[in-house]
């Protein structure tokens, strides 16, 4: 989509050693995703990635931080990533709540994809933009720039299909949906999520009201 607005990416992996630019100077925004793995693992490429979203953060420059993503922001704000005490996990389609001030900010898709079994506290100085039945915290906004998710509204339907064989473990968790239900879901909410995105990405890139060079930074 950012590709189709225009946007030159400029993909980055810290996993596989990428360096991490040391300004946004050159770049209109960028888009840390998720992961199979946790914020509070003890890898080098993690701890670097939460210590680099302090670039973006100090300059005011658009980030958009999705699930795995949106926790690591909240680790370099200085808030917790847990699991449920009951073990219950979010892996599949799921009710979306918009707060007030999400509702200022765009009008959020009513049922959203989720594949975690962390979910993350609302940090110091955050805004919560939406709510969810299991893991309350679902969308964030802080600094007037920076944008958490925990789900992700990036998904296609080759991804659903990949994600529920290889990590077909997950769909056992407590509260996880099944195989069929995720690829039915994605037929019946992926419309309305993307075009949902697709006018978000706009509102996301324009929040601090810079100028910026058409360029994307994706941290992968």
């Amino acid at each position: 989509m950012l590709v189709a607005k225009g946007f030159e990416l400029d993909e980055r992996r810290p996993a596989f050693g990428d360096k991490l630019p040391d300004s946004m100077e050159g770049h209109a925004g960028a888009v840390v995703f998720g992961g199979p793995m946790s914020a509070n693992d003890p890898d080098e490429h993690i701890r670097r990635e939460i210590d680099w979203m302090a670039v973006p953060l100090q300059e005011q420059a658009p980030l958009l931080c999705i699930c795995l993503g949106a926790q690591m922001l909240v680790k370099q704000l200085g808030g917790a990533v847990r699991a449920k005490s009951d073990g219950v996990a979010e892996v599949g389609f799921y009710p979306l709540h918009s707060t007030g001030a999400g509702k200022e900010l765009t009008d959020w898709p009513r049922v959203v994809y989720q594949w975690h079994s962390e979910g993350f506290e609302l940090p110091s100085g955050a805004t919560l933009l939406a709510r969810g039945d299991v893991f309350e915290n679902q969308a964030f906004s802080v600094n007037g720039s920076a944008i958490g998710m925990q789900f992700h509204s990036e998904l296609t339907y080759a991804m659903a299909c990949n994600w529920t064989v290889r990590a077909a473990d997950r769909l056992n968790l407590p509260g996880a949906q099944s195989r069929p239900q995720h690829l039915a879901g994605w037929h019946r909410h992926d419309p309305a999520v993307r075009v949902w995105l697709w006018d978000f990405l706009d509102t996301w890139l324009v929040q601090d009201k810079r100028e910026a060079p058409a360029k994307g930074m994706d941290v992968s």
